[in-house]
């Protein structure tokens, strides 16, 4: 099994509705079409014999590796160091339009900086995650793959008078393998397109390096549009441009995570499909794009969030479900690739996800709030948005006393979750404000009525004054890592003993040098077998909350050693081992945002500490 690249090592390319990861080797080992969550092409991340991979590697011994992304662009550059040279790898998808389309390209530069270099390159494709058998053609421009209805060109980037430095061949397998030898300052590579020309070409360098040219003028536009000025404007940027490429541009969703099945237990079964839109992560993305400045976006993904209020086309446990597919369809069944062994031997690799029909009540908190922010950046709610609204507030109102799957979606049994009772309170608390600032009417009374009721029972029942704090369920002295967005919603102030007390318990029990676990599953059984690393989104809702408890100091150091398990990129996965490896899908939209948010927070409250301690002198 150690044939498989680390996790981190990786970089992510994308076009606006689908992506790429690129090892450090050089090696495309993960590439759904047409979509973020269609059937792979490429996946050999999840089994290197049956997955099928696009690899381009320099030919030598002892060949080191670096990667890095253009400046400000989510282009990535691979550069290998031999012997005899150095030469690169410059990988991108020309961004698509918000338009759904089946076609898009990838591209694949490869150049000579110095010296000689020879590059191998291995183009096997695997379609529909090597279940759709292929057959392929090869001829003087290049290869045309064809299984089922879909077609993959492979053109060559060359001049037409340039000297032919390769030529593909065909594999007993019906892959195509191709050697190419550069000298210093020469170009070639290769163009790959999922159903666009019918048969390859020739492209000539100029060709390519102006599409290089145009991808790299928009992200660098978009990136410019960020009002953020702090002291991590590297690290924030990143995660934006991150976030970005996790984005699903007809629609405005976001995916969690552009990968399925990488596991948060190597070896266990904790291995999910990350590949869709979940209410809360949507939510969480508007409140964390108004704070960066961007509107537009934000106002894609309240779009998103009405569009399914609006449907309530949800299950029997709710009006909403908890996730969608990226085009808002809500059915998601799962099954299992039983032939697939998973990444480093974790089966099973699972695709589709059965905690779609869950009932966890904390969506319609984190909707609500992301509503309110998305009207605060201008994004109105029009009349029958505002009906639906009303209906689904009913609706809560009817039901937010029960018990609930929960924010983790344990597979252990309902349960009386206080973070799930905690958002059910930011509903109808967001919902009372909307109404208010709109001028619309509503079930004022109800609304209020209920708000209050759901903060007295957590008063009452989520906190445990044994444990001296807020805890996971009702009744369980078990602590979660959730419950840091007490202070952040605006449930209880941080400087109330109560929450100073629970904070110190959770540093006690789920804090590990700044990392920071979600909870404890040998205290809260969650149905599943195994252990997990520590969660990093909650390693930054860690230091949020010690910002606003103003512990500047111990916010800041954890924020500092939490940039260090960065990938080499600046890249976050789901989780981090307790070797200090990242696990789970990669990289994670829900890590990202809340590193911008952290970042955020610290940054008020330290410019609001300035001043303070300038009159201290």
């Amino acid at each position: 099994m150690n044939d498989y690249p680390a996790i981190a090592d990786h970089g992510l390319i994308g076009d606006l509705q689908t992506s790429a990861l690129v090892a450090t080797d050089g090696t495309i080992d993960w590439f759904c079409s047409p979509r973020f969550d269609s059937p792979s092409v490429f996946g050999a991340l999840l089994d290197r014999e049956r997955g099928g991979h696009f690899s381009a590697r320099a030919r030598g011994e002892g060949v080191k590796t670096k990667q890095l992304y253009h400046p400000d662009t989510a282009i990535l550059i691979t550069r290998f160091m031999t012997e005899d040279g150095v030469g690169e790898i410059t990988d991108y998808m020309p961004v698509t339009s918000d338009t759904p389309s089946d076609r898009h390209r990838l591209v694949r530069q490869l150049t000579c900086v110095r010296g000689t270099i020879v590059f191998d390159v291995e183009v096997a494709p695997r379609f529909d995650y090597g279940r759709l058998p292929h057959e392929v053609r090869v001829d003087d421009d290049g290869a045309t793959f064809t299984a089922g209805e879909t077609t993959m060109t492979l053109s060559l980037i060359r001049d037409a008078d340039l000297e032919r430095l390769g030529r593909a061949e065909q594999t007993d397998a019906g892959d195509l393998r191709l050697a190419l030898s550069l000298t210093e300052g020469q170009t070639r590579g290769l163009v790959l397109e999922m159903n666009g020309a019918p048969a390859p070409r020739t492209v000539p360098v100029a060709e390519a390096q102006q599409l290089l040219d145009d991808t790299a003028h928009f992200w660098q536009d978009w990136i410019g549009r960020s009002t953020y000025q702090g002291r991590w404007r590297e690290e924030v940027e990143r995660s934006a441009i991150t976030l970005k490429l996790m984005t699903y541009a007809p629609t405005g969703g976001l995916v969690a995570a552009p990968t399925a099945g990488l596991p948060e237990q190597i070896g266990g079964e904790r291995n999910w499909d990350y590949r869709f839109t979940w209410v809360r992560d949507a939510s969480f993305s508007v409140t964390t794009l108004v704070r960066l400045g961007y509107q537009d976006e934000a106002a894609a993904f309240g779009r998103w969030l009405r569009d399914r209020i609006t449907d309530q086309a949800g299950t029997d446990t709710g009006p909403l479900n908890i996730m969608y597919r990226i085009d808002g369809d809500p059915k998601l069944s799962e099954e299992t690739l039983e032939d697939w062994e998973g990444y480093r031997g974790s089966y099973p690799v699972r695709i589709g996800n059965d905690a779609a029909g869950q009932l966890q009540l904390d969506i319609y908190g984190e909707a609500m709030d992301a509503l309110w922010h998305a009207h605060g950046s201008g994004l109105a709610i029009g009349q029958p948005g505002w009906v639906a609204l009303c209906g689904i507030l009913d609706w809560l109102a009817a039901n937010w006393d029960q018990p609930e799957e929960g924010i983790w979606e344990t597979r252990g049994g309902r349960k009386d979750f206080t973070y799930g009772r905690l958002m059910c309170w930011v509903a109808f608390d967001r919902a009372l404000r909307l109404a208010a600032e709109y001028g619309r009417p509503a079930p004022v009374a109800l609304w209020t009525e209920q708000r209050d009721a759901i903060y007295d029972q957590i008063m009452a029942k989520g906190w445990d004054p044994g444990r001296r704090a807020f805890v996971q369920q009702y009744g369980e002295p078990v602590l979660d890592a959730s419950l840091l967005k007490m202070t952040q919603v605006g449930f209880i102030s941080p400087q109330d003993p109560m929450w100073t007390d629970t904070l110190a318990a959770m540093e006690t029990e789920l804090v590990s040098d700044s990392l920071v676990y979600r909870y404890d599953p040998s205290a809260s059984p969650d149905g599943l077998r195994g252990s997990e690393g520590t969660f990093s989104l909650c390693t930054f809702l860690y230091v949020d909350a010690l910002a606003r408890a103003d512990r500047l100091d111990d916010a800041r150091l954890t924020f500092e050693k939490m940039l260090t398990y960065a990938n080499h990129l600046g890249l976050y996965s789901e989780e981090i081992a307790p070797t200090g490896e990242q696990i789970g899908n990669f990289p994670q939209a829900f890590t990202h945002l809340a590193l911008i948010d952290a970042a955020l927070t610290l940054d008020e409250r330290l410019a609001a500490r300035r001043p303070e301690r300038r009159r201290d002198r």
